[in-house]
């Protein structure tokens, strides 16, 4: 009896290990608490995040220790990628965004407009969505899918009554990147630099790859099992995240 105890705690101890060792290196699970990104991700998205895309700082571990201040097996991330980092404030808040400015670059939105490097993001308006969300409230949106300079397309919403008309010209420092949310008047990211700013390359987290679940709180809990059928988004699973 004593040995299966003992044999029961063994595998317990070794699944733990196993399941931090893929937790730190390879995947890690994310949920989505809010709209900033709608409507490319949900509030209720579940999703695995790769935590070797480009490479690991002492974010990718847990608790954040501050063993280095380096980052490891480096590699740099794409215009467009959708990305957790730590926010520069707290440097423990996870936040996904969508990376948009690199090192060097200006970033500037004009008339409703988004430009990089003084040229206006090439968009074609979508019929895809005409309402979203920020937090109880719903507003009007128009729809746009914008093609970034290295030739990403993802759908980015604009409020019809956006008061993100016009702001001032961002320019990103060396080793920092610029994030913005897709549902572009209801993020906070990269444009307030009070509260985010501009993020250190050692803040990043990992890439955002694929949703593996996804669930309505609008429509109810997922202890409402004989709602399940309305509350679970089955269309959403294993969706990859452009």
């Amino acid at each position: 009896m004593k040995n299966k105890i003992l044999d029961n705690i063994k595998t317990i101890i070794y699944a733990l290990i196993i399941a931090l060792i893929i937790r730190t290196f390879l995947f890690q699970p994310f949920y989505i608490p809010s709209s900033s990104m709608e409507p490319n991700l949900l509030i209720g998205d579940r999703l695995f995040v790769s935590k070797y895309s480009y490479g690991y700082s002492r974010h990718s571990f847990p608790f954040s220790p501050g063993t280095t201040k380096k980052r490891l097996f480096s590699n740099e991330p794409e215009r467009g990628d959708v990305i957790v980092f730590k926010t520069p404030a707290d440097n423990r808040t996870d936040y996904i965004k969508r990376l948009i400015g690199l090192p060097g670059d200006t970033i500037q939105i004009k008339e409703g407009e988004l430009y990089i490097n003084k040229m206006k993001v090439k968009r074609n308006k979508t019929n895809l969505i005409q309402m979203a969300s920020c937090g109880e409230r719903d507003f009007k949106v128009d729809s746009y899918e914008e093609e970034l300079p290295n030739g990403k397309k993802y759908i980015a919403i604009y409020s019809k009554d956006s008061n993100m008309q016009n702001t001032d010209l961002f320019e990103v420092p060396k080793k920092h990147y610029f994030f913005m949310g897709d549902n572009r008047d209801c993020s906070k990211d990269s444009r307030y630099l009070g509260a985010v700013g501009y993020v250190n390359s050692n803040n990043l987290v990992g890439k955002a790859q694929i949703i593996f679940f996804s669930n309505n709180k609008k429509i109810g809990s997922l202890l409402q099992f004989w709602n399940w059928n309305k509350i679970i988004r089955t269309d959403r699973f294993l969706k990859k995240i452009k």
